[in-house]
């Protein structure tokens, strides 16, 4: 029998009176893949951690290539075997070294090569690694200098320089475009078949689906089931979130209406293709693509945070140039960006900036009373009404957003535009680092918005897309590439045809 490489028995782990694991047991093979899924609160994070190291649990053994080691560090956990690659770039390596540095660090650090190497000895030792993970990047650049997936690719293959018994790998695609996930899921199939046991954490279905040998479902800090290929996804979501998720495509909209904006071949860029499009009230519309297709670009010309370079825009009947955001707010036009603490929250210090102060910031002028004093009684409402209609978790409306989790900040961002009728609303990017849950309420809550709204959502994740639109376009060079329209077929049968004509648009 093969003697796991990594397994966990009956770990538990408290805070205070708050228990956050279990009698969590789970055990992984040398060369499988298995997924870690939960939404956020689960236990995830609080696992992995103690996996590495980083937090001692309670009670519980854990064993490595079936010795029982006690992890007190970060350290001690790599030297058993274990590394970790988080999903934050700034974790990936030393931004100022070159690639071939970054990749041989761990072993000049580790004293496994000389202290002092000619650059000669190093790109040779980085060339080998590299030759063996099948990373194909230029190794004298700075590592500062690469993309965000080829930074993730980098951080894999230095991990995979120090054979580890363990790899763990925390959403590594949740920035990444379909096709450069796919790189690296060529990458994770090199180190699995080297022998090297993954855990793997994701919140996207497609994940899973394409790179797990099983997958373990946590719920409330405890194992809820455990599933191996073919996986079935509906049923793993049914015990990771505690319900049943519905399908929320709804029926091809027949348009009665007037448009609410019209693009009229409108360029992104100079001498770029013109987009024409219309969009109409009560229907969301997401546009989707492979990086630097023009996604958030559309967005942000709609929102007057940049003038297109050629086209006509306009809003109902009329001609409309948005100059900036106040104008676009004034008419209608909402925008929550991709990253929210840049573009929607405010730090913690701020005055103002617990949940209900969030919500209220871009309407202070319509809630103002005539002496310009702010209504406390109207914006507590507003996030009274927002904390039950997306379930937001908190301890009430003036609760720090630094206490909230990721999914939870985010209903707050969307919750914000959704207080007020809007015309149009866009939103950059709304699921990323969100888990399945809370995506579902998001998505709920924007279907049950006001009728009289259209809204437009940019993501580079097409299960997201498949999941919120009722119409999805697919861009390519700042123009539309494609148009699909969720049929009545599986899941899955949907997921494969969009990415088809994503994979299209990349060529």
């Amino acid at each position: 029998m093969t003697v796991a490489a990594i397994r966990a028995q009956a770990v538990s782990k408290s805070f205070g009176s708050n228990l956050v694991l279990d009698s969590v047991s789970l055990s992984i093979a040398p060369g499988e893949v298995v997924a870690l899924m939960g939404a956020n609160g689960a236990g995830k994070s609080t696992l992995v951690k103690i996996l590495a190291g980083v937090q001692p649990a309670d009670s519980g053994v854990i064993e490595i290539g079936g010795q029982a080691l006690r992890l007190a560090s970060p350290a001690q956990a790599q030297a058993a075997g274990i590394v970790s690659v988080h999903q934050s770039v700034a974790d990936a390596g030393v931004s100022a070294l070159s690639v071939a540095e970054n990749l041989v660090l761990d072993e000049i650090c580790g004293a496994r090569l000389p202290l002092f190497l000619s650059p000669r000895r190093i790109r040779r030792r980085a060339a080998e690694i590299a030759g063996k993970t099948g990373l194909s990047v230029d190794l004298s650049q700075p590592l500062a200098a690469l993309s965000l997936a080829e930074r993730q690719l980098v951080a894999i293959a230095r991990a995979f320089a120090g054979r580890p018994k363990l790899l763990i790998l925390d959403e590594p695609t949740a920035s990444l475009s379909a096709l450069e996930a796919e790189r690296l899921f060529g990458l994770v199939e090199r180190v699995k078949a080297s022998g090297i046991a993954v855990l793997f954490i994701s919140h996207k279905l497609a994940d899973l689906r394409r790179i797990a040998d099983r997958a373990i479902v946590l719920r409330h800090g405890r194992v809820q089931g455990e599933f191996t290929r073919p996986l079935d996804l509906a049923a793993a979501t049914r015990a990771m979130i505690g319900r049943q998720v519905v399908s929320t495509v709804r029926a091809q909209n027949a348009h009665t209406s007037a448009p609410s904006l019209t693009l009229s071949g409108v360029q992104l860029r100079e001498h770029g293709p013109g987009i024409n499009l219309d969009l109409f009230p009560g229907e969301i519309t997401v546009v989707t693509g492979p990086l630097g297709a023009g996604k958030s670009s559309l967005l942000e010309v709609l929102f007057g945070l940049r003038p297109p370079a050629a086209g006509r825009i306009t809003l109902g009947s009329k001609p409309w140039t948005p100059r900036g955001p106040a104008d676009a707010i004034a008419a209608g036009v909402f925008m929550a960006g991709e990253d929210r603490w840049r573009t929607s929250l405010a730090p913690h210090e701020t005055l103002g900036a617990d949940l209900a102060g969030t919500i209220a910031l871009p309407h202070l002028k319509n809630w103002s009373h005539a002496l310009g004093f702010l209504g406390f009684g109207r914006e507590l409402a507003a996030a009274q009404t927002a904390i039950r209609r997306l379930g937001i978790v908190c301890r009430g409306p003036r609760d720090r957003l630094d206490h909230l989790s990721g999914g939870n900040q985010q209903k707050v961002v969307v919750a914000r535009w959704q207080a007020r009728p809007a015309r149009l609303l866009l939103l950059d990017e709304p699921f990323q680092g969100v888990d399945l849950g809370a995506r579902h309420d998001l998505i709920a809550s924007l279907r049950a918005m006001d009728p009289s709204a259209a809204i437009l959502i940019a993501t580079s994740d097409v299960e997201e897309a498949l999941e919120a639109a009722d119409r999805i376009l697919v861009l390519r060079d700042r123009g539309i590439a494609a148009e699909y329209r969720p049929g009545q077929e599986d899941f899955l049968g949907r997921l494969t045809n969009l990415e088809t004509l994503v994979a299209g648009a990349a060529d």
